[in-house]
């Protein structure tokens, strides 16, 4: 009986197995992808952090602008800016969340600071990947005009560098322009229950 089922989960395997390499072959393409994480849930900086940390392992100059968490003092800025500068740049170019700035003005102007920035990197073809992080907060505000930033992805961004915009409430414009759209879906979260943010886990 035993060997019956080892024999038929082999069997299965193997036709799982060849489909894959079939549909992998048909598979060739590359290109700089547009990529957004977005949704209520925990993980969509962690995510974009963890793309950036890929590319340096295999090589590849990347470079990250935060829009929002600038003022933090963060695990992934102190890795990055004391171990990995040489491969990837690090720009923080928020003020901190907007409850805490309370200036609108000041806000917008962080703002358009750090697109520039943006921009000016996302142009260099030497840098593989640019992480936004919190862009889409900016985005939610009209701190930037949607418009010019799905115009400039679309026609101005190289054609082998990936873009990666984080933050809450993605705007449909740009889930619609982008290759690969996440959701992040919160279940559950410590804060709920009296938990501060701790380093490590949010920052």
């Amino acid at each position: 009986m035993q060997t019956d089922d080892n024999t038929r989960h082999a069997e299965k395997m193997a036709r799982i197995k060849a489909a894959r390499d079939r549909m992998m072959q048909e598979k060739q393409g590359e290109k700089g992808l547009v990529i957004v994480h977005t949704g209520k849930g925990k993980g969509k900086s962690s995510s974009g952090f963890g793309m950036i940390l890929r590319c340096i392992a295999h090589g590849m100059p990347c470079a990250v602008v935060q829009f929002i968490k600038g003022a933090w003092d963060t695990g992934e800025r102190r890795l990055l800016t004391t171990h990995f500068g040489d491969l990837c740049q690090f720009h923080a170019m928020g003020e901190g969340f907007t409850w805490e700035t309370q200036d609108r003005e000041r806000d917008i102007a962080a703002a358009r600071a750090g697109w520039e920035k943006a921009k000016q990197l996302i142009r260099d073809p030497s840098i593989r990947m640019v992480l936004l992080d919190e862009i889409n907060i900016a985005l939610r505000y009209d701190y930037l005009d949607l418009d010019e930033v799905l115009a400039f992805l679309r026609d101005e961004k190289p054609p082998m560098t990936h873009v990666v915009l984080t933050g809450r409430n993605a705007k449909s414009e740009l889930i619609a322009l982008a290759d690969l759209v996440t959701e992040m879906e919160q279940v559950k979260h410590p804060f709920r229950d009296g938990i501060k943010a701790q380093p490590g886990v949010e920052f």
